[in-house]
C-alpha cells in the first residue's frame, strides 16, 4: 500500500461521501464522517457488484459509483439503527 494509494483511498472516500450525504437527508455527520462513510461504502458497493457479478465503469469512475451506492446503503442502515 503506498500513499498515493491512500490517498485515492480518501478522495473516492470524500467524494462519495459527499454524494451520499447529499442523497439521504436527516443524517448529520461531519466532513470526516462523510469521509469514513465513503471509504466503508467503497468497500460494501465492491464487494456488492463483485457478489451480484456486476460491472461498472473501470477506473476512478467506477470506484466511486461502487463507493457511492455503498455509501448510500451504510446511511440507510445507520437511519433506520437512529430511529430504533
Amino acid at each position: 500500500m503506498t500513499p498515493t494509494n491512500i490517498i485515492a483511498w480518501i478522495v473516492v472516500g470524500a467524494i462519495a461521501g459527499i454524494l451520499a450525504d447529499a442523497t439521504i437527508k436527516r443524517i448529520q455527520l461531519g466532513l470526516l464522517g462523510k469521509i469514513v462513510v465513503g471509504i466503508l461504502g467503497g468497500f460494501l458497493g465492491g464487494w456488492l457488484f463483485g457478489l451480484l457479478g456486476i460491472s461498472i465503469l473501470p477506473g476512478l469512475i467506477g470506484q466511486i459509483i461502487a463507493a457511492f451506492v455503498g455509501a448510500v446503503i451504510l446511511l440507510l442502515i445507520l437511519r433506520a439503527i437512529r430511529r430504533g
